[in-house]
């Protein structure tokens, strides 16, 4: 698939080249974004230049992750986020704000923006979002988002050799008062 440009209200959304290598790096120097996140650590300058050059890009390209740069118009790099396809018709939301731009809603905004092209363009029907237990940050964002916290996976996350339990949730094309593709048959409720 060819790379895709969004824009929300205050934010743009597209591919990274060589030309952002520099700013990723930067930002990915926070200890915060190397603890939450499976980037390595330490983070060097070649991580970031095989992740804008190769890493981002070959997703694309086989349809299996559809990694955005998020950017202020004026071109200040916000953070990254990502949708990695998990099945059919099910996409898991990774993201990482810099620590400069903490606090905006940028990453919020992102998300929603991101998962509704994913609902429209890539019919799916459920965008996931992971995050270590403890991830703070990460849940508010997913929270503020509309994503359901669905509980605790356990020994769910690998990060950096450490088996770790994560929080899930979801967010579904309904959430966001859009159609799924497939029918949607929710677990009948269970009153006592």
């Amino acid at each position: 698939m060819d790379p895709v440009t969004l824009t929300t209200e205050r934010l743009l959304l597209r591919t990274v080249g060589a030309q952002d290598a520099d700013a990723v790096y930067a930002a990915a120097q926070d200890p915060d974004i190397q603890r939450w996140t499976t980037i390595p650590s330490p983070y060097l300058r070649e991580h970031a230049e095989g992740f804008v050059g190769q890493l981002a890009p070959d997703g694309w390209a086989d349809a299996s992750m559809f990694t955005f740069g998020v950017f202020l118009p004026a071109g200040a790099l916000v953070g990254m986020l990502g949708l990695t396809m998990r099945s059919l018709g099910v996409a898991e939301v990774g993201f990482w704000t810099a620590k400069e731009h903490r606090g905006n809603g940028y990453i919020t905004e992102a998300t929603l923006g991101a998962s509704r092209w994913a609902f429209i363009r890539l019919s799916v029907d459920r965008v996931e979002w992971r995050a270590e237990v403890g991830n703070a940050g990460s849940r508010a964002v997913a929270e503020r988002a509309g994503f359901t916290i669905e509980g605790v996976l356990r020994s769910a996350i690998n990060n950096k050799g450490v088996r770790r339990d994560c929080w899930v949730g979801s967010l579904l094309p309904s959430d966001l008062g859009l159609p799924s593709t497939a029918p949607y048959l929710p677990a009948p409720s269970r009153t006592p």
